[in-house]
This record gives C-alpha cells, structure tokens and sequence, in this order.
C-alpha cells in the first residue's frame, strides 16, 4: 500500500516484548533511543489478504533526531490533520483515539 503514510513500526520478533520491538524497530528505522513509551491501543485489522494485530505506543520522550534510516521518508503531522494524512486502513481507530486525548 504504497500510496498510504504508516506509523513507524514492524514486527515483534520471537522471543521479543512488544515493547523490546517498538525500542528496536525506532531504533532501525529512525535512529532514535526511545526514553519513555506507553502501550496505547491494540488494533486488529483485515485487509482483503492480510489480518494485522498491531500494539501503537505513545512515545512521549525520546535521544536523537529522527530521520528515514531506512530511505523513508517522514512527516510531523498535527493530531487534527492525522485523518487527512492517507494513513493505512488498520490506523484509524488510533486516529480517533489520538483526536480524544
């Protein structure tokens, strides 16, 4: 899906914490050491070939600036603009609880 922005993530590899592979993935992906994270929504999703379960994490404190480690690139988006961003399908149940802190 190509054509959709996502947030930052991948998968939990075994034997890994959940919050070991948010550290992890943060870590390939954007370069930074995260601080301090909070488990936030748990999100189950079917797509036409693919059921995601996705634990979102909010980061609020974090080493290093981030940038596209991996050739990506990134965008700061403000909460209120998250629903016009073209996020992936599985997101958006975030978005909403995002818009209610």
């Amino acid at each position: 899906m190509s054509e959709h922005w996502e947030f930052p993530g991948g998968k939990v590899a075994a034997g890994e914490t959940a919050d070991a592979a948010l550290r992890r993935e943060l870590r390939e992906e954007l370069g930074i050491g995260v601080a301090d994270a909070t488990h936030f929504r748990h999100v189950e999703h079917d797509y036409p070939d693919l059921r995601v379960a996705i634990d979102f994490f909010l980061v609020t404190e974090w080493s290093g600036t981030p940038s596209g480690c991996e050739g990506q690139a990134l965008n700061w988006v403000r909460i209120d603009a998250l629903h016009a961003a073209n996020l992936l399908p599985a997101d958006a149940p975030v978005v909403g609880a995002l818009e209610r802190l």
